[in-house]
């Protein structure tokens, strides 16, 4: 009974859904419409809905209750009511290594191709290992945070204390089980960063100087400027964004770090700024650029259903526009660097090609950042600069 009703749940979720809003905005909505539901069963639901998406876009043709249980086999090591209930042959089998049970689903259902669930792995970045980061997908990414200089055995303490298993992977970086309630184990305390470890570890390729100019132009939260400051505090730092809201949140997260002395500016980069820019010229520029966020999709797997293939060229475009109108604002044989949470090419090396054939910039360094390898994110970030003066 309960298996069954765990089904009916589903199925209402999967109705109710709208495909255009991502699963994190509307599962919190349809819990309060739901109140009836309890702890448990909206834990259970949302793994559900999520595993459901984990499988992209395999078997199209097979009804949902039959994908949502290949997908419970596949991003699952322990068994459930559901397995026991409706695929009971399966049981004995999950805790098997994702090879040996994709070759059992593949019995089951011949049609199954791996290279379906992300459809678009032909257009992936070089070096990015295509079945590796197909697999990924059957993992809930890890949750992972930067703490803050000087209080690493604070909050190790305090996860030690609440029970949470963690991972030092170096550098301030600490990884945890997705879904831990951090705001229950700090209430109060600001000793770190919530920060993909991808997003952490482009900040290697600043680099600023002491006293340099930077400017974080596609700033958002502010993760990559607080970044920047934590490696050098005596910058003077610009931030801007085409959303005025995300800037607002942007500033409580600069006081609670410290971070006090910025410009703030709301701008369309799409645009000529320089009314507004014409008398800044900086030792570095941020572009984490707008993209498809492909190498995000293992924490937003809905993502892989609503995606539409044109959105690679559309993006692209929308970066080379960014990075023309950013690059003039660069000093000579300053770093321009070019960061995208994107797996693909077109948004990766291709705008690299754009950015040194078309604008004159040299390419300094470049490297795909493999998060599928460690339950991360997956990035781009390149290091760029216009020939220095003669």
């Amino acid at each position: 009974m309960k298996a069954i009703n765990q089904l009916k749940t589903f199925q209402r979720i999967l109705g109710e859904y709208p495909a255009d809003t991502p699963l994190s905005k509307f599962l919190p909505g349809f819990y309060r419409q739901n109140k009836q539901m309890g702890s448990t069963d909206r834990r259970v639901a949302s793994r559900l809905i999520y595993n459901y998406f984990r499988i992209g876009r395999v078997l199209p043709d097979v009804p949902a209750e039959d994908r949502l249980l290949v997908a419970e086999f596949l991003c699952n090591t322990q068994t459930n009511s559901l397995l026991q209930n409706f695929k009971p042959e399966w049981v004995a089998c999950v805790g098997f290594s994702i090879e040996d049970k994709l070759a059992l689903v593949k019995t089951a259902y011949p049609a199954f191709d791996l290279n379906h669930i992300f459809p678009w792995a032909n257009q992936l970045s070089a070096g990015i290992d295509r079945e590796a980061f197909l697999k990924s997908f059957f993992y809930q990414p890890d949750l992972f945070i930067r703490v803050r200089n000087g209080y690493d055995h604070l909050v190790k303490a305090e996860l030690s204390k609440a029970e949470v298993v963690f991972k030092d992977e170096g550098n301030g970086c600490l990884s945890l089980p997705n879904g831990t309630r951090l705001e229950t184990i700090f209430p109060k305390q600001h000793w770190f960063e919530v920060q993909d470890f991808s997003s952490q570890q482009t900040g290697s390729f600043f680099r600023p100087q002491r006293w340099d100019s930077w400017w974080d132009a596609c700033a958002a939260s502010g993760g990559k400027s607080l970044l920047l400051h934590e490696d050098e505090p005596n910058i003077k730092l610009v931030v801007s964004d085409i959303r005025e809201s995300v800037l607002a949140n942007l500033d409580e997260r600069f006081q609670l770090a410290g971070l006090t002395k910025y410009q703030k500016k709301a701008l369309d980069l799409t645009t000529n700024v320089d009314q507004v820019l014409h008398d800044y010229a900086f030792d570095g520029i941020i572009l984490d650029a707008p993209c498809s966020g492909s190498g995000t999709w293992g924490r937003t797997p809905e993502m892989i259903a609503q995606f539409d293939e044109h959105k690679i060229e559309f993006f692209q475009k929308l970066q080379k526009s960014i990075a023309q109108n950013v690059v003039k604002y660069l000093k000579a044989g300053k770093p321009l660097i070019y960061i995208t949470c994107s797996a693909f090419k077109a948004e990766n090396e291709d705008v690299v090609d754009f950015l040194v054939n078309e604008l004159g910039l040299k390419l300094e360094e470049s490297t795909v950042l493999k998060g599928y390898e460690r339950k991360a994110d997956t990035m781009f970030v390149a290091r760029l600069s216009p020939p220095a003066s003669s």
